[in-house]
């Protein structure tokens, strides 16, 4: 029998589709998961690129769906890896980002949720501020091992809490409201 999803999670990455599916449960929303490499544009802005990969994702999945970019900003390296940090983390990965930082370790992560269907666009961001650890702690994904979100002394790889107060559930939660004040009006 097959499953139906309100939306698809539209990505290469299953460890970001099984953190975005945790999330989006938590407010009744189920998702699928449509997996494939999208074109992802150079930019310096997140929300262009997030627009050009939803369009993209679009034309393969043909369904209501998400996709989401996020971006690792520190402040020392004048916002560096910025909407480059995939292909940071690809070619130096943290031991690289840790082996360029000296002492102001201050930084943000930013995500961009991008909605795209037949006749809506839409993007919601969400940022968190923190620092970068001195060396890898915990067993995390991506830059989780490295980044300590403020009021925190642990990196979100160690926190059991991350899904409540990151940059992507922040950003989840903006889309989910409006996801759903729309379907309760049938204007999706």
């Amino acid at each position: 029998m097959q499953q139906l999803f309100d939306i698809y999670f539209v990505s290469s990455n299953k460890h970001k589709y099984q953190e975005v599916k945790k999330i989006l449960n938590t407010f009744g929303i189920e998702i699928g998961f449509f997996k494939t490499e999208l074109e992802e544009i150079q930019s310096n802005s997140l929300k262009d690129i997030a627009k050009k990969k939803a369009k993209d994702a679009f034309s393969k999945c043909k369904k209501p769906l998400i996709i989401e970019d996020d971006g690792l900003f520190i402040d020392s390296l004048s916002g560096f890896p910025g909407p480059y940090s995939s292909y940071v983390f690809q070619t130096i990965g943290n031991v690289g980002i840790l082996n360029l930082l000296k002492n102001n370790r201050k930084a943000k992560f930013e995500s961009i949720i991008t909605f795209c269907d037949k006749k809506n666009l839409q993007s919601f961001n969400a940022k968190i501020s923190g620092t970068i650890s001195k060396s890898l702690k915990g067993k995390g994904w991506g830059y989780d091992p490295i980044f300590t979100p403020i009021n925190s002394s642990k990196t979100f790889a160690e926190l059991k809490n991350k899904n409540q107060l990151s940059h992507r559930y922040k950003a989840l939660k903006k889309f989910s409201k409006w996801y759903l004040d729309r379907q309760e009006s049938n204007d999706l």
